[in-house]
């Protein structure tokens, strides 16, 4: 890792909230594309997932959903159950934050792509007695739209007209097409 990726890491935990909000931005804009430095970081960042601080929690879903498409061990397919957990943050916005990102899980491969998007269907199925679950089911489908726009799977778009299709409430049905618009 070079050294100015590696002052982000270091930056992150800093007073100053604007360091910490740039190195955070910076270490998300590093990690849209492959690097070789995953593994340098990727044990403390799984760890991360389940520390007292939720801003930790957030911050390592976040990186690890990004830097998938940079493991080569497929460590994913192991620390997935983890990360998919954080999901389920009682910090609600932790949660989001992890479900707005996991998407980028699938971009890794074909095992990775199943494990997100029926991880997604087993949800949107059975869990409408979550708190704010319109909002969830609305992140979960926008995860679908945008692992579709990058891979062009038509199963993917196909799963999720299913979901959406059976959405009983036809306010939320047509407010989950919208994002397929």
């Amino acid at each position: 890792m070079d050294s100015i990726t590696q002052s982000y890491f270091e930056n992150l935990e800093v007073e100053d909230k604007d360091a910490q909000f740039e190195a955070f931005n910076h270490i998300i804009k590093a990690t849209q594309v492959e690097v070789d430095w995953a593994y340098e970081v990727w044990d403390r960042l799984k760890g991360w997932l389940t520390d007292a601080d939720n801003h930790r929690r957030a911050r390592a879903a976040q990186f690890l959903s990004n830097l998938a498409i940079s493991d080569p061990e497929q460590r994913m397919l192991n620390d997935f159950a983890g990360l998919w957990e954080v999901t389920k943050d009682p910090k609600f916005v932790t949660a989001r934050h992890t479900l707005q990102s996991i998407w980028k899980v699938g971009l890794a491969g074909q095992e990775q792509k199943e494990l997100v998007v029926n991880h997604i269907i087993d949800r949107y199925h059975n869990g409408a007695n979550e708190k704010h679950y319109t909002l969830i089911r609305f992140d979960m489908i926008q995860g679908l739209k945008n692992l579709y726009d990058k891979l062009q799977d038509e199963t993917i778009k196909q799963i999720a007209m299913e979901l959406i299709e059976s959405e009983e409430d036809s306010k939320y049905r047509k407010k989950y097409m919208s994002v397929w618009k």
